[in-house]
């Protein structure tokens, strides 16, 4: 653990590094992405951690070659996560973190998923009232691996990004992170999620 007085900020991705929510979200994709025959392996999955529901099914779409409702198929998506967060558990050693972080230097939630979704996740893994702001996919313009989301939350905590640090689990997150200036732990070297496929 970095000394927190090194840092302004320490600001944490949520899914996958907070809660262990990669396979329920997997599941979830599969109820929309088989229906409408759009290809989604596990590995890409994973490869594209960090980016908003929606721009993964226009994504999706159009590589497949089908015309669907973005808006009602991110919504379908992210309705069969949460009929599924019941099962979510914490990750740990990041909870922990964050436990011993509170009260002593601001932290952040940068997420790429909905503000309502994240807000439900912590609230299933207990710690919905750690955080001073959370910047979710409503709050950018462009996502991970773009800065913004982070250059966000930096503001918002009057905290200067290079005395920041963000705990991810994703590649486009790391990199989002390093684009903005920021130090980052990689949380895949401690936890790595189920896989729901062989």
């Amino acid at each position: 653990m970095w000394p927190l007085q090194q840092f302004d900020a320490v600001l944490f991705d949520c899914d996958g590094t907070l809660a262990d929510t990669m396979p329920a979200h997997y599941r979830a994709w599969r109820m929309v992405t088989d229906p409408h025959g759009m290809a989604f392996d596990e590995d890409r999955f994973y490869s594209m951690g960090g980016r908003p529901t929606r721009d993964i099914v226009a994504t999706l779409a159009a590589e497949a070659g089908v015309a669907v409702d973005v808006e009602q198929e991110a919504h379908r998506k992210e309705q069969g996560f949460l009929d599924q967060l019941h099962a979510v558990e914490p990750i740990d050693p990041v909870i922990a973190v964050v436990r011993r972080s509170r009260g002593r230097v601001p932290l952040a939630v940068v997420t790429g998923g909905y503000r309502d979704v994240c807000r439900q996740i912590l609230e299933r893994v207990g710690i919905a009232d750690c955080f001073d702001t959370i910047v979710a996919s409503e709050d950018t313009d462009r996502h991970k691996p773009e800065p913004d989301p982070f250059l966000e939350a930096a503001c918002r905590l009057n905290a200067r990004p290079e005395r920041c640090v963000v705990w991810e689990d994703s590649d486009l997150g790391i990199e989002g992170a390093r684009r903005a200036g920021m130090h980052w732990i990689d949380v895949r070297a401690f936890h790595t999620p189920a896989r729901v496929t062989t």
